[in-house]
């Protein structure tokens, strides 16, 4: 199935459980009816942009609401999608129940959606009509098993109705196989009523009959259903939905929704409780549910009992070292590691012997389950650390053998030599940190070379090391150019030239599109985006294999030689000019002048209260880190990844307090207050004093220049920051500065996990030292609103109110979308004396230490943030000629934004 936004998305065999953002759904989210309600369009669109940046593949859309114009709304919002590329470049799904609502929908959507639902339910005449129309429209489709007597329950009835649409769609219709996804109902199983003992089968059945008559068809579930009846025993209802798994999807089931941590190992099952469910799920004899309620209770108790879960210590040490691997158990690693060495050097085997036999066959399973979805990132990270320490273990022995003296590393022989980096001027290397423990657990040999790393000492190590492929990692816009620099530089090298050595590519600021535009064509090897870590791992075992390299590199270039061509012709969003966009800037009403601050000048604020910090934590990103998609707190119950999140939610709730505790992180911040006059239009001049004659910086925002859309029949402005700043001899205004950072020691600290071998909590301070500092903006600028500046004294809002930024005022930060520009760091860094407080700026503008924040406080209540977007060569020459920078220069610090429709991420920052 191939659907699109802006960008394709493929959903095959070979995928995953697919991310569908829910929160544009006023029946779903409450946050985003009440904006809609109230007309709050422009706000609603960042639920939608939240949904795309927390990983979302497509997003749902549904106005079905008593108090709506449904069809309006839906019309509305996705023509205002439609002006937001990053949005836009996922696929909508359009959720209705009124078809008018769906139809309407479907003509504002760009590229190929999905259609959430139709059915046989209104007879054949109306089933065809709709698909005919889903068809014409070039759309996708949730096809329901239900007609005009009702929901399919039997495996007669599923099967029937579905073959039934599926001739309709494919013979009468025309309609593409591919696109059709079936949902043949699961129904609860065990629940004391004869008639549901089937349930379980007949979907089974439906899903093996679909498979082998419908050819190209999707299948799709709620398994959580299938359980309901043992609501309460969390250990029956994860047997059952165990079971059910196994034999769904050995018939062809090809997603489906349920809890990730209510699903267990089919074979790890207790052998009794295993057949009971598995009578009731096969429904094999007519006690099963009478013989599984038996010993519910039991197992639920069992679950309870701490003693249960150290059953596993009497196994096998094998088994055992393949339990700890999975579950991530340090407690008796050293002693496991030790007693099946003395047993493999009974019978004459070496140390290495323990890491290619058992301690390898556990991460094989560890590697199938995160290949299967049925284990997440911080699970991996976890087992790394359980591999790492048990080959620390092992060491000594393998040191102490002569003939094994270049096994000293303790590695196996590995599948392939990686070496990465973060490159030259950033120093983000939380998500390169994720990808090289996934690569060693998957028996790659990673060469990280950390952060700041210059061109030719990535070369250079890579030459050294006979690496087979190099990773570039980066999350700053600038480290974009650096690494077009770098595939240039292989280009030029023979050494790699003539191996056509792989470049992975990776990073927040990274796109598959720019990574096919901007990079893959100065280098003539595979040049490969990476969107995230679970890719990895298939991504270089295809590169280095024999037998699969050709064609996955064939099948790259060919993809890429597609984007570059949608992108040469795809249609832009005209630009106005200059003068047409100032022309139409943000209107202001400088009546409401916020008053001057309580004072001027810098204020320094050293060793600030970690725990205060700690209270103002936004989690969200936090989850993020881990590649764990979904809204804090929703997604501690989320249906797919709820447990792992708290599972690492706890960690890292244990980890703060030990942090905090412990006085392992510095957090410091400087901001100061100074008068300030918009000139020109587009220029903000930071003055001395009140006598506004020195100036102490100039800072040109740039400013929208895409032709705006037109709402109820008014054009939304070409907004720039300097409109919320009063423009010189209409107001005494005032701006703020600020740096902070959390991040001072950090890296000592995470130096010492790494050493202990426990990349995980390595990651997990960094991702913490993070939060905080993002935490210390938060709370800071809730005191420059109450106290300091004092512009709303009276403000009294909760944490959640101010993660959801109800406040007046903005603090917008360089290289985020309204300000695009990392350059006005350096001038913002002199004025603040930032140095005096431990913090930095690389060549690039990466903030150091890496766990830092800065930006600028603009107090007016009228001030929003926005998306700057695409910039003429007009604004380009203008904004030049007002900072005194000359164009080349002026050129490389706005390549984002002037080329934006091939970043498809303009400004993305830290």
């Amino acid at each position: 199935m191939r659907l699109s936004g802006l960008e394709p998305v493929s959903i095959d065999a070979q995928s995953l459980f697919v991310n569908i953002g829910e929160r544009t759904n006023v029946t779903g989210s409450k946050v985003f009816a009440r904006m809609i309600l109230a007309g709050e369009y422009e706000k609603a669109l960042a639920v939608a942009r939240q949904q795309v940046e927390n990983g979302a593949q497509i997003i749902d859309v549904n106005m079905d609401e008593a108090m709506l114009d449904s069809q309006a709304a839906m019309v509305r919002f996705l023509n205002l999608i439609a002006s937001e590329p990053e949005i836009a470049r996922v696929p909508i799904m359009i959720d209705s129940s009124k078809w008018s609502v769906i139809e309407a929908g479907l003509k504002c959507i760009q590229g190929k959606g999905i259609v959430n639902s139709i059915s046989l339910k209104e007879g054949e005449a109306e089933f065809i009509r709709q698909a005919r129309l889903i068809r014409r429209y070039g759309a996708a489709t949730v096809v329901m098993a239900f007609d005009e007597q009702g929901q399919a329950d039997t495996y007669q009835r599923k099967t029937s109705i579905c073959e039934r649409a599926y001739r309709i769609l494919v013979e009468q219709v025309g309609f593409p196989p591919e696109d059709i996804i079936f949902d043949p109902n699961i129904f609860a199983i065990a629940t004391g009523i004869e008639e549901h003992d089937n349930y379980a089968v007949d979907f089974i059945e439906a899903t093996r009959w679909i498979k082998a008559h419908l050819p190209g068809a999707k299948v799709s579930g709620g398994v959580s259903n299938v359980s309901f009846s043992f609501r309460g025993n969390e250990p029956v209802r994860e047997a059952i939905h165990t079971v059910f798994l196994y034999h769904a999807i050995q018939a062809g089931m090809d997603m489906g929704i349920v809890n990730a941590g209510m699903i267990g190992v089919y074979d790890e099952l207790d052998p009794v409780l295993r057949e009971r469910v598995e009578d009731v799920v096969l429904n094999r004899r007519p006690d099963a549910t009478e013989r599984l309620l038996e010993i519910a209770e039991q197992v639920k108790g069992a679950a309870k009992d701490d003693s249960a879960k150290l059953a596993w210590r009497a196994a096998p040490v094998n088994e055992r070292l393949s339990h700890a691997l999975v579950h991530g158990i340090t407690d008796f690693i050293e002693v496991d590691t030790e007693e099946a060495w003395q047993a493999i050097r009974a019978s004459g085997g070496r140390p290495l012997h323990v890491i290619e036999g058992p301690l390898m066959a556990g991460m094989n399973v560890v590697g199938d389950l995160f290949g299967a979805g049925k284990m997440f990132l911080p699970q991996v990270v976890k087992s790394a650390r359980v591999m790492k320490q048990a080959v620390a273990h092992l060491l000594p022995y393998i040191e102490a053998e002569k003939q094994a003296l270049a096994d000293a590393g303790g590695d196996v022989k590995p599948k392939g030599k990686i070496v990465i980096a973060t490159v030259k001027g950033d120093v983000h290397d939380i998500g390169k940190n994720i990808v090289t423990v996934v690569l060693q657990c998957n028996n790659f040999e990673v060469v990280n070379m950390g952060v700041m790393v210059p061109c030719q000492d990535i070369l250079a190590k890579a030459k050294a090391e006979g690496a087979d492929i190099i990773g570039l990692s980066g999350l700053i816009t600038p480290s974009l150019e650096e690494m077009q620099h770098v595939a240039a530089e292989m280009a030029r090298d023979p050494w790699f030239a003539g191996r056509k050595m792989p470049l992975l590519i990776g990073g927040a600021t990274t796109s598959r599109v720019h990574t096919a535009v901007k990079i893959a064509p100065n280098y003539d090897g595979p040049v490969v985006y990476v969107p995230d870590a679970s890719r990895a791992v298939g991504v270089c075992s295809d590169l280095l294999s024999d037998e699969r390299a050709a064609a996955y590199i064939a099948e790259l270039e060919a993809d890429y030689e597609r984007v570059r061509l949608q992108h040469a012709n795809k249609k832009q969003t005209p630009l106005v000019t200059l003068a047409q966009a100032r022309a139409n800037k943000t209107p202001v009403d400088w009546a409401l002048l916020p008053p001057a601050p309580k004072f001027l000048g810098r204020r320094e604020f050293r060793h600030y209260d970690l725990a205060e910090l700690a209270a103002c934590i936004d989690w969200g990103p936090f989850f993020q880190t881990w590649d764990l998609a979904g809204p804090y707190p929703a997604i501690l119950d989320d249906a797919v990844v709820g447990d792992t999140a708290r599972k690492v939610f706890a960690d890292g709730q244990a980890m703060l307090k030990r942090l905090i505790d412990g006085r392992w992180l510095q957090a410091n911040g400087v901001l100061a207050f100074y008068p300030a006059n918009t000139v020109n239009d587009d220029v903000i001049e930071v003055y001395r004093d009140e006598t506004r004659q020195e100036v102490l910086m100039r800072w040109a925002p740039l400013r929208q220049q895409q032709e705006r859309p037109v709402i109820d029949g008014v054009p939304r402005p070409n907004r720039s920051l300097a409109d919320f700043i009063a423009p010189k001899g209409q107001g005494a205004d005032h701006i703020g500065l600020f740096a902070v950072t959390a991040g001072l020691g950090a890296d000592k600290k995470a130096a010492e996990f790494e050493a202990a071998h426990d990349d995980y909590n390595a990651i997990l301070l960094k991702a913490l030292a993070d939060r905080l500092a993002e935490a210390f903006a938060e709370r800071l600028h809730q005191r420059v609103r109450t106290e300091l500046w004092g512009y709303a004294p009276q403000e009294a809002l909760s944490n959640p109110e101010l993660i959801a930024e109800k406040y007046q005022g903005i603090r917008p930060a360089p290289g985020y979308p309204a300000c695009p520009d990392h350059g006005v760091k350096a001038d913002m860094f002199r004025v603040l004396q930032a140095e005096a407080i431990g913090m930095g700026l690389t060549e690039s503008m990466a903030m150091t230490p890496a766990a830092s924040v800065s930006g600028f406080y603009l107090a007016h209540p009228q001030a929003s943030y926005f998306n700057v977007g695409a910039v003429g060569e007009d604004q380009l020459g203008a904004w030049s000629t007002a900072l005194g920078v000359d164009e080349a220069s002026a050129r490389r610090r706005l390549s984002p934004v002037l080329s934006a429709t091939v970043t498809g991420k303009p400004g993305a920052s830290a």
